[in-house]
C-alpha cells in the first residue's frame, strides 16, 4: 500500500503560515526567495506581516499557495520521505502536484501560476463574480437548482469537494438566489465565498484561452509518478491528455472527492498527506473517508507525524 502528497488552493492561506517550518528549514524561505526573484515580489515577507485581506487578492493567493505547496514538497522530500505513488492537487494544487511530478519546472509553473492568476482576476468586471458554498444538499440537487437559475446569467456547480459539500461559481446576483433557494429547499448551510473571481466556472472560457497560449511556451514532461487530475479524476495515461486537461482547468469542475476516492481504489494508498497551509484537504478527506488517514503538513509536529506515518 502506498501514499499520496495532495496540494491546497486558494483558501488554505493565513498571515504567519509556515513560519515554524521555516525556522527549522531554511529551504522554506530559500523557496520563497526563488519566487521572489522571479516575480520580483516578496511573497515571504507579506505572507507574515500583511493582513488577511491583501492575501486573499487571487493575484497574490495563487503564487503565494502554490510557492507553498512547493516549500513543504521540498522539506518533505529533504527529511527523508520517498517519492509517492501518486499526487494530485485541488484546483490551483494541480501545479504544485505538476511539479511533484516533474511535469513542470519550478520557475515554468510559477510564471504559468502568475499569469493564470492575472487573467481570472480580470475575466470579469469587480463585483460582478463569485463563488457560494451549499453545505448538506445532495450533489445532483445542487447541479439541478443552479440548471433552474443559468440562462444570461451563470451559476454552476463547480467544486465537488466532499460528500453534501458543493461549491457553485457564476454570476453574484444569481449566486445570492441560488443560496436564498438552497435555504429554501432544506440545504444546511449555505453561503457566499469571500471570492472575488468565479473560479471553474464558463465565465474563465476566455481567461482559459489566453492561458493556454501561456501553456504552449513552458516545457512538459510525462509525469514521473501517477498525477490525478481534478477534471476526470484519473491519471492521464499520456501528456498529451494531460495538457488538454490542463488548458481547460480554470473553467473546468474539481471532481474532488470523485479524486480521492481514485487515490484510494485505483492506486491503492493508504495514506494521505496535504503539503500545504492549512488543512483544508484533511478536513474534505474526512467527510469523504473516514478510514483514509489524510495528515496535514504545514509545521515540524505535523512534518514528523507525517513522515511517521509514511516510513516502510
Amino acid at each position: 500500500m502506498g501514499f499520496a502528497v495532495v496540494f491546497p488552493g486558494q483558501g488554505s492561506q493565513s498571515v504567519g503560515m509556515l513560519a515554524s517550518l521555516a525556522d527549522e528549514f531554511p529551504s522554506v524561505k530559500d523557496t520563497f526567495g526563488e519566487a521572489a526573484d522571479h516575480l520580483d515580489q516578496d511573497l515571504w515577507t507579506l505572507a507574515q506581516t500583511g493582513t488577511a485581506q491583501a492575501l486573499a487578492d487571487t493575484r497574490v493567493t495563487q503564487p503565494l499557495m502554490f510557492t507553498s505547496g512547493i516549500a513543504v514538497w521540498r522539506v518533505l522530500r529533504e527529511a527523508g520521505m520517498a517519492m509517492p505513488s501518486v499526487v494530485a492537487g485541488h484546483s490551483l494544487g494541480e501545479f504544485a502536484a505538476m511539479v511533484a511530478a516533474d511535469v513542470l519546472s519550478f520557475p515554468d509553473a510559477l510564471s504559468l501560476v502568475h499569469t493564470r492568476a492575472q487573467l481570472m482576476a480580470e475575466a470579469v468586471p469587480e463585483g460582478q463574480g463569485g463563488m457560494a458554498a451549499l453545505i448538506g444538499m445532495e450533489d445532483q440537487a445542487v447541479v439541478d437548482l443552479c440548471a433552474s437559475l443559468s440562462g444570461e446569467r451563470v451559476c454552476e456547480a463547480v467544486n465537488f469537494n466532499a460528500p453534501g459539500q458543493v461549491a457553485i461559481s457564476g454570476h453574484l446576483d444569481a449566486l445570492e438566489k441560488a443560496v436564498a433557494l438552497a435555504r429554501e429547499q432544506g440545504c444546511r448551510k449555505a453561503l457566499m465565498l469571500a471570492v472575488s473571481v468565479p473560479n471553474h466556472s464558463s465565465l474563465m472560457r476566455d481567461a482559459g484561452a489566453s492561458l493556454a497560449l501561456a501553456m504552449d511556451q513552458a516545457q512538459w514532461s510525462a509525469p514521473k509518478v501517477p498525477l490525478v487530475q481534478n477534471a476526470t479524476a484519473t491519471a492521464p495515461e499520456s501528456l498529451d491528455t494531460l495538457l488538454l486537461h490542463m488548458k481547460a482547468h480554470v473553467y473546468n469542475p474539481v471532481y474532488w472527492t470523485r479524486t480521492v476516492e481514485a487515490l484510494r481504489d485505483v492506486h491503492s494508498v493508504a495514506t494521505v498527506l496535504e503539503a500545504g497551509p492549512g488543512k483544508v484537504l484533511t478536513g474534505l478527506g474526512k467527510r469523504i473517508d473516514r478510514s483514509l488517514p489524510t495528515l496535514p503538513v504545514d509545521s515540524p509536529a505535523t512534518l514528523d507525524a507525517a513522515l511517521a506515518a509514511v516510513a516502510s
